[in-house]
């Protein structure tokens, strides 16, 4: 292969590396988010009273659960792309 053809596919493979990174601390935060917002809901959960009070907090709970499975599987998704190209990166960097 010529020189500039790999070097392009070298720079192309470390944008995509970037990005994937990127994505995976966003992910991150997202999830630490939901976690705490969950954590609060159970408490204020566990003082309230009013059934309705009771159905609209058990209701964001689930939601909450839903977006931190949501965004675990799109962490290991781009956490498993990232592993593939970090190993094509030094393939062709050899």
């Amino acid at each position: 292969m010529s020189i500039s053809f790999t070097s392009s596919i070298i720079s192309r493979l470390k944008r995509e590396i970037t990005e994937l990174e990127a994505q995976i601390l966003l992910a991150n935060n997202k999830i630490a988010k939901a976690q705490t917002k969950l954590k609060q809901l159970q408490k204020d959960s566990k003082k309230s009273s009013l059934p309705s009070d009771l159905s609209n907090k058990l209701t964001r709970i689930n939601k909450l659960k839903e977006e931190i499975a949501e965004n675990t599987k799109k962490q290991a998704d781009a956490a498993r792309q990232l592993t593939s190209k970090k190993a094509e990166l030094k393939k062709h960097s050899s």
